[in-house]
C-alpha cells in the first residue's frame, strides 16, 4: 500500500484555506436553504412597491413561528408553473370571502382596514377569481394573493388560491440598487 506523506506546507494550506472555504460554503447553503434567500424582481407586477431589477431578501423561517398576515409581501412557488417563484401581496386568508368591487378589496363583505397598504392600491376586476360581482371563498390551507400593480399582474384573480405548502417566505428588504434600499411594507 502506497502511503502519501503530506508536507507541512500542504497541511498548512489545507488548514488555513481549504477548510474555511468549505465551512463558508456549507454555512451559506444552510442559510440560503432555511433562513434568508435573495431574489431578483423580474416584472412590474408589484409596482410601485417593488420594481424590475430590485434585489430583495426573503425571510424563510418567520412563518414557522407565526402565521402570515394580510398585507405581507410573500414569495411562493407559482401554482401554474412549479419551476417559478412569484412575489405578491397576501390579501385573503383561509376561510375568508374575497370580492373586488370598484377597485377595492372586500373581505367578508367589508373593505380592508383603511390603514392597510392594500387600500392604497386599485385592483381591477380580472380573471375567473376576480370578476366583477364575484365573491370567492379562500379554502383551508390556502391564500389569496394579488400584485400591487393589478393591471399588469397574473395573480389569484386568474389562477385561484395559493396553497400554504407553496409559501417560501416573507420579503422584508430591498438591498439593491443602493438608491432603493429599504424595508418592504
Amino acid at each position: 500500500m502506497l502511503k502519501i506523506k503530506m508536507s507541512d506546507r500542504m497541511r498548512y494550506f489545507m488548514k488555513e484555506w481549504v477548510e474555511p472555504v468549505i465551512i463558508a460554503v456549507v454555512l451559506a447553503l444552510i442559510i440560503r436553504t432555511f433562513v434568508v434567500q435573495a431574489f431578483k424582481i423580474p416584472t412590474g407586477s408589484m409596482r410601485p412597491s417593488l420594481i424590475e431589477g430590485d434585489r430583495i431578501l426573503v425571510n424563510k423561517f418567520i412563518y414557522k413561528f407565526k402565521e402570515p398576515a394580510r398585507g405581507d409581501v410573500i414569495v411562493f412557488v407559482s401554482p401554474e408553473d412549479k419551476k417559478k417563484d412569484f412575489i405578491k401581496r397576501l390579501v385573503g386568508l383561509s376561510g375568508e370571502e374575497i370580492e373586488i368591487s370598484n377597485g377595492t378589496v372586500l373581505i367578508n363583505k367589508k373593505a380592508v382596514d383603511p390603514d392597510s397598504v392594500i387600500r392604497e392600491r386599485y385592483y381591477y376586476n380580472r380573471g375567473d377569481f376576480g370578476a366583477e360581482g364575484r365573491t370567492v371563498t379562500v379554502p383551508d390551507d390556502a391564500y389569496y394573493a394579488l400584485g400591487d400593480n393589478s393591471i399588469s399582474s397574473r395573480d389569484s384573480r386568474y389562477w385561484g388560491f395559493m396553497p400554504k405548502k407553496y409559501l417560501i417566505g416573507k420579503a422584508f428588504l430591498i438591498y439593491w440598487p443602493l438608491t432603493r434600499i429599504r424595508i418592504i411594507r
